[in-house]
């Protein structure tokens, strides 16, 4: 049975234990297992560096252990994605794993900015902090959009669904 780990800042969630038990269920409903990062073991007895470091090589192994990522890939605490998912979905596709990624919204990311939010100068978007905004027309950073395998506009069974 093919792996699929769990990527996505839904760890972070106050419902975050029942989410991943869904999303395992959902995984064994299609034929696979999922591996969701809080089904790690920690002992949070320790400093806060060296659970930080056990969650790490953990999360690491898992990935490892993985054939598959599913990655929630919508807007955490900002207009990005969790920087946390990113690098999991980078080191997963470094090591050749299908990586997929999912999101809510299907616009542009430079139309995520409000109009207040972005000014055009020269022919470029920039922000209030005069930085130029990408404009691929992804609904990401095109280093993550041009490196997962596929970017589904749904949920995480949708992804499920795409896989053989």
């Amino acid at each position: 049975m093919k792996k699929i780990y769990i990527a996505g800042f839904d760890v972070f969630k106050q419902d975050s234990i029942q989410i991943g038990q869904h999303y395992t269920q959902l995984c064994h409903k299609y034929g696979y297992q999922g591996l969701y990062p809080l089904d790690n073991v920690v002992d949070f007895s320790q400093s806060k560096n060296k659970i930080a470091h056990d969650i790490y090589k953990a999360n690491v192994k898992l990935i490892h252990e993985a054939d598959i990522v599913i990655a929630n890939l919508n807007a955490f605490r900002g207009k990005e994605a969790d920087s946390g998912t990113v690098w999991e979905c980078g080191y997963a596709k470094a090591l050749g794993k299908h990586v997929l990624g999912y999101m809510q919204e299907k616009k542009s990311y430079l139309d995520t900015f409000k109009k207040e939010e972005k000014q055009l100068i020269n022919d470029t978007y920039v922000d209030k902090n005069n930085m130029v905004i990408e404009d691929f027309d992804y609904p990401i950073n095109l280093m993550v959009a041009c490196s997962v395998d596929k970017m589904v506009f749904g949920s995480f069974e949708d992804c499920l669904k795409l896989l053989d």
